[in-house]
């Protein structure tokens, strides 16, 4: 152990233990008087386990030393166990770790050789964001990625849900029905055309699945650049540091890693009724749908349903929402309501408080005829309806049940399938991580995904300990200010359309100079208004500073910066 000054700073002091963690098989920081230090100090001496000892109570500074091991390490407590430089933890999961057989593994570790130094399952956006920045830091990656085809069949390439079949195609498939209003609202400024404006489906699928086949063919040109090994297969685990892929050929091949980030995502929830996978179909089909979908009813309130049902809509099709309690669980309920009213001033139809109990086909074609029987929620009332497509949007499970986590030894929600793990990502078994939706308890999509994923592989191969901030914090509705305005976009005043259905809200921390903790945006560009507000909230921005703020003129976004009227005040 090097010599330890008594007046060292805090960089010094985080120098020593990073030198004693890199330079000895086992560091174990303790305390003398601890039992549960004791323990695991009794169980290397069992096993004839050399470790270095550091009590940290016989030391001068030793409080220091702990402060700055919960910094590196998220943990309060001693005993602190570090194996061949990966952080094992406390005396539980030492323990667990013996048991499981990952401790003999961990122990042995200097002298086992692996394929690579990193496996990554799943090729979504944070897989690929982790197996890149990994690879950039001169180690050895590879990652796996394979869609199982939905119950219609549909598959796709590289770069995971949002690519293929979330966000880009959903939005390219809204500026799609964003034209067609503009259309609309051409002739009210002048354009004159006589001829019947008519949508062809087959024309935009097309041209969207171009460019989403443009952007997989550039993740893997991406990976290659960066040698980072991709293989198109299905990864199982067969052993804690082994996996079997099965490609689609069915050719069995096993890798072994000395580390493993799980980024597999999630996949459209059915809703276990008669005819539901035989019938209908979900996200994952409908942008690749080769024929116009028809009258559709879309099951569900999610966003992703209102985001589905709204576009269809948009393109002038026959749509109906069948929503079982609210609309948007988890968010706003102000807002939910408001987008809904909206949707519904556009021609989308919504039927509420009832649940689809089977689905029969009547005709088959593309699209075919489909007849849909619902129960009411809360009478005995029936309902039932004809439509060509039923597109079902009641939630996402995550992809964590077949991929063979329990000959790993990694512990999964029984409820959910979400993965347990904590704030750097590990899952409780030591050198397997997990990023992006199949995390319990955290926050979701792709944006969170990304960054998880640079930062776990800044954390596990530079000695980063930068962590992903996601906090969240009740503040008492007596301690809030809430500042609303309705608006009328400019841009929707000579049509004549939409007169004050847009709206703007943001909520203030009164106890905390009126600093802005809520955000809430309803009118066009929504993304983009609200990410430039994001970043000044981040930048703690206060409802002072907004009104000082000069709005730029005509926009929507000025509007933040005139709000004087409080909901408090009637």
């Amino acid at each position: 152990m090097p010599p330890i000054e008594k007046d060292a700073g805090r960089g010094q002091i985080k120098a020593q233990i990073q030198e004693l963690i890199d330079t000895n098989s086992v560091v174990v920081f303790s305390k003398s008087y601890c039992p549960f230090c004791k323990k695991v100090k009794d169980l290397f001496q069992e096993l004839k386990v050399k470790c270095n000892v550091i009590e940290l109570d016989l030391m001068e500074n030793g409080s220091n030393y702990q402060d700055l091991l919960m910094e590196m390490t998220g943990q309060k407590t001693v005993p602190n166990v570090f194996i061949n430089k990966t952080h094992v933890g406390g005396c539980d999961k030492t323990m667990q770790a013996h048991k499981d057989g990952l401790l003999q593994q961990l122990l042995g570790g200097e002298s086992e050789v692996y394929d690579y130094d990193l496996i990554v399952i799943g090729g979504g956006s944070g897989g690929l964001a982790c197996s890149k920045a990994a690879a950039n830091l001169g180690k050895k990656v590879m990652v796996l990625d394979y869609v199982v085809p939905t119950p219609k069949g549909t598959s796709w390439g590289l770069g995971g849900t949002c690519v293929n079949v979330g966000c880009i195609p959903k939005k390219l498939m809204h500026q799609t029905a964003l034209l067609g209003t503009a259309m609309e609202d051409a002739r009210k400024f002048g354009w004159e055309f006589s001829e019947q404006v008519t949508h062809n489906w087959e024309t935009m699928k097309t041209a969207v699945n171009n460019y989403i086949g443009s952007l997989n063919w550039g993740y893997r040109v991406s990976l290659r650049d960066k040698n980072v090994n991709y293989v198109n297969a299905y990864a199982e685990f067969v052993e804690p540091h082994k996996i079997k892929a099965t490609n689609k050929r069915g050719k069995e091949t096993f890798y072994t890693a000395a580390k493993f980030v799980l980024a597999t995502g999630e996949r459209p929830r059915y809703l276990g009724i008669p005819g539901d996978k035989e019938y209908c179909i979900t996200s994952d089909d409908l942008f690749y749908l080769s024929y116009c979908p028809g009258k559709t009813l879309v099951v569900g309130a999610s966003y992703v349903a209102l985001e589905c049902g709204g576009f269809l809509a948009g393109l002038g099709l026959d749509v109906t929402v069948m929503v079982r309690s609210i609309l948007l669980r988890g968010f706003d309920q102000d807002m939910a309501n408001r987008a809904g009213d909206y949707m519904e001033t556009h021609g989308v139809k919504f039927l509420k408080k009832f649940v689809p109990v089977k689905v029969e086909e009547l005709e088959a074609g593309t699209p075919g005829r489909l007849k849909v029987t619902a129960k009411s929620t809360e009478t005995d009332e029936v309902f039932e309806g004809e439509y060509n497509t039923v597109l079902i949007a009641v939630g996402r499970d995550a992809c964590t049940g077949n991929i063979g986590l329990d000959k790993a030894g990694v512990k999964v929600n029984p409820k959910n399938g979400k993965i347990p793990v904590n704030d750097e990502e590990q899952t409780n078994i030591p050198h397997i991580y997990a990023i992006g939706d199949i995390l319990e308890g955290k926050w979701e999509l792709t944006p969170v995904a990304i960054q998880a994923g640079k930062l776990l592989a800044h954390r596990l191969f530079a000695g980063s300990t930068l962590k992903k901030a996601t906090i969240g914090k009740l503040y008492g509705q007596e301690n809030l200010e809430v500042f609303h305005s309705l608006f009328w976009p400019l841009e929707y005043t000579v049509p004549n359309r939409d007169n004050n259905r847009c709206y703007a809200k943001i909520i203030c921390n009164k106890l905390d100079n009126d600093r802005v903790i809520g955000f809430h945006y309803l009118g066009p560009n929504a993304g983009e208004v609200t990410q430039g507000f994001g970043t000044a909230m981040k930048c703690g921005v206060t409802k002072e500073q907004l009104d000082n703020t000069i709005g730029i003129h005509p926009t929507c976004a000025e509007i933040f910066t005139t709000m004087e009227v409080t909901k408090r005040s009637g």
